[in-house]
């Protein structure tokens, strides 16, 4: 105590200020900044900055395309143990039978031909917003819908609902619900971009076509199947996979003489799921308004980009 009464004391009293800025100098380098450092280190694993860490964020494991028995909508991580819970059986026996392939084989100068044909047939394909009420034959649609269950998919899980829509008191409902979410996309959400992007193409959210059009084909993508027992089975690249058949539906249509749109309606999915009674675990990728142009339907003046500027060849 006498070494404290004689010198530290006589000190602090003298340069009190000094004593506690050194102290709050001491806390903050040994305290504050690691734990600083720690939450930074924690963030950038968790966004994928960090090399040689996995991330965790759930954007990431979104794009995974898997889930896990858990709820709804978990995804399940790589470096998970699979619980016997976990594990449903194979979507197909190991002992999967294989048969032989033998598709058409065409001489180069056949194949010349028909690649030259089909690209000038899908070149005179355009995304059409007036639309006739003239009536499409349903075996028409269905031979569409069909063509689209042909597109590839993960592990062959076929993770789509395509839902055709002719009835036109449900096609009112559909159209109302859009053009409410519509309206507010255009005045608050999209921002003055993609506002500006699309005035040339004279688009906005009154969307006439849902109820003009005869048939509307409402696609979703379904991010898990259900077992009969309640577990999920694993739909592998379902965004892709459904898109793909998009796509390929997209031919079919143009190929019978119809025309459509690619709607993707900003925050209507859950209102339309709901309309449409689909479960929970299909989610609203495309909506494909289905028809016969209007006789003064226009579109608008647009250039395809050359092959040059879509093409690297290696």
């Amino acid at each position: 105590m006498g070494l404290v009464s004689r010198y530290i004391v006589p000190f602090l009293n003298e340069h009190y200020i000094e004593a506690m800025l050194s102290l709050l100098v001491v806390i903050f380098i040994n305290f504050i900044v690691p734990k600083n450092n720690k939450k930074r280190e924690e963030e950038a694993v968790q966004n994928g900055s960090v090399p040689g860490h996995k991330s965790s964020s759930k954007e990431e494991k979104a794009s995974k395309n898997v889930i896990k028995s858990g709820g709804v909508g978990d995804v399940a991580d790589d470096d998970d143990d699979e619980g016997a819970d976990n594990v449903v059986d194979p979507l197909w026996p190991e002992d999967l039978k294989h048969v032989p392939f033998r598709p058409p084989r065409y001489t180069q100068e056949e194949s010349l031909q028909r690649s030259r044909e089909y690209f000038e047939l899908m070149n005179k394909r355009r995304s059409v917003r007036f639309f006739s009420s003239e009536p499409v034959p349903r075996e028409v649609i269905d031979n569409i819908v069909r063509t689209g269950g042909t597109s590839p998919s993960g592990a062959h899980t076929e993770p789509w609902t395509f839902v055709v829509v002719g009835d036109a008191d449900m096609k009112h409902e559909v159209r109302r619900i859009v053009e409410a979410e519509e309206e507010v996309n255009y005045t608050k959400r999209m921002g003055n971009q993609w506002v500006n992007d699309l005035k040339a193409l004279k688009t906005n959210w009154v969307k006439d076509y849902l109820t003009e059009a005869p048939w509307l084909i409402l696609i979703f993508k379904q991010t898990y199947g259900l077992l009969p027992d309640g577990r999920k089975r694993n739909h592998y690249y379902h965004e892709i996979s459904t898109a793909l058949a998009g796509g390929i539906m997209l031919s079919a249509i143009h190929y019978a003489g119809l025309v459509t749109l690619t709607s993707t309606p900003l925050n209507c999915g859950p209102q339309l799921r709901t309309l449409l009674g689909r479960p929970s675990n299909e989610k609203l990728l495309l909506l494909l308004p289905v028809g016969y142009p209007s006789s003064d339907a226009t579109v608008p003046d647009l250039k395809r980009k050359d092959l040059e500027e879509i093409m690297v060849a290696i």
